[in-house]
């Protein structure tokens, strides 16, 4: 019979209990033995805390990490499922999509119990985890190669009720954007499998890649807030300080806010994250690395905006997006 996946303890118990998500072996890997910590404090909110969807994300994987230290302590009721790094194959390798099957694990949700690793990882978290809860924080941080604001992001859904809790929801952790960002219906990601099943899934996004103590405290305050407004812990909510403000502000980007790269060449950024440009603002330019004698291409706001993400320099393809803008959500 084949090994389906499990938690090697019962979440059920009251107390806190540390073991593992079992995610069977397969014709590419072995079994993967995903660290896994409950707190059961009785009746309240249930929620679930995961980081490492990427790999080469790795403040999310931080950040639970440090949750682990104080939570036990200071969770007054509910139940939080802590599953600090659910695809540690990626994030060995320190790459987006998974080494061994090449794909995206945010792209292969529900998953399947017969696929590929990044496949039963997804089936894993889909069919064991996710049933156990109400709530999740999908802990990300954008790219190695993207500038971002610190934000927690949600995708818009028809249904209108479960909007509105995310909204809220996302606006409790206080980081500087709360960002509801339009997509291409992309398949396989995990807020879309969770919003599908009535669950408040929000995807935090720390920023670019380089980890610093600075943006660590700030995504950790903003997780600690979120909680306190769940009432999973006792205390007051606070705004984290970022670039000597503390405020925050809720955006929508559409699909025609992602600037892409005219041509190939080198990307050189002429903003910053959170910058106001106005339309026909300076955003960057691109350098040929064919000619010298060719004039570096301007990348222009096509409208009054914010600029949210930006990408850092480096060379790009053509049509490659460099940058991605928002502007204050109308009510």
């Amino acid at each position: 019979m084949t090994e389906m996946p499990h938690l090697t303890f019962d979440i059920n118990i009251p107390g806190v209990s540390t073991g593992h998500l079992v995610v069977p072996k397969g014709a590419d890997c072995e079994a993967l033995w995903l660290p896994v910590i409950g707190i059961n404090k009785g009746e309240g909110p249930r929620l679930l805390i995961t980081g490492g969807n990427h790999g080469d994300e790795l403040e999310g994987p931080i950040v639970a990490r440090r949750l682990v230290e104080w939570l036990p302590e200071s969770q007054t009721c509910g139940t939080v499922i802590i599953a600090p790094e659910i695809n540690p194959l990626a994030l060995k390798a320190w790459t987006r999509n998974t080494p061994v099957d090449g794909k995206n694990l945010n792209r292969v949700f529900p998953g399947r119990a017969d696929g590929s690793v990044s496949e039963r990882i997804a089936d894993a978290v889909s069919r064991v985890l996710l049933p156990m809860v109400d709530t999740v924080f999908d802990l990300h941080s954008y790219s190695p190669i993207w500038d971002c604001a610190p934000s927690v992001i949600m995708h818009p859904v028809a249904d209108a009720n479960l909007m509105a809790k995310m909204v809220r929801v996302a606006e409790a952790f206080k980081l500087p954007v709360t960002l509801i960002w339009e997509h291409d219906e992309t398949p396989g990601m995990f807020d879309t499998v969770a919003h599908n099943q009535g669950k408040v899934l929000v995807c935090s996004e720390f920023g670019g890649g380089i980890v610093t103590a600075n943006a660590l405290a700030i995504y950790e305050a903003g997780v600690r807030n979120a909680l306190i407004a769940l009432g999973l812990v006792e205390g007051k909510a606070e705004h984290p300080r970022y670039r000597q403000r503390q405020s925050s502000q809720t955006l929508e980007t559409l699909l025609s806010d992602a600037l892409e790269s005219p041509a190939p060449g080198i990307f050189e950024p002429r903003c910053s994250i959170l910058d106001e440009v106005k339309q026909g603002g300076l955003i960057g330019v691109l350098h040929s690395m064919g000619s010298l004698s060719a004039q570096p291409i301007e990348i222009c706001a096509p409208t009054t905006s914010i600029v949210y993400a930006i990408r850092s320099a480096g060379y790009v393809d053509s049509n490659e997006s460099v940058a991605r803008l928002a502007r204050p959500l109308k009510v």
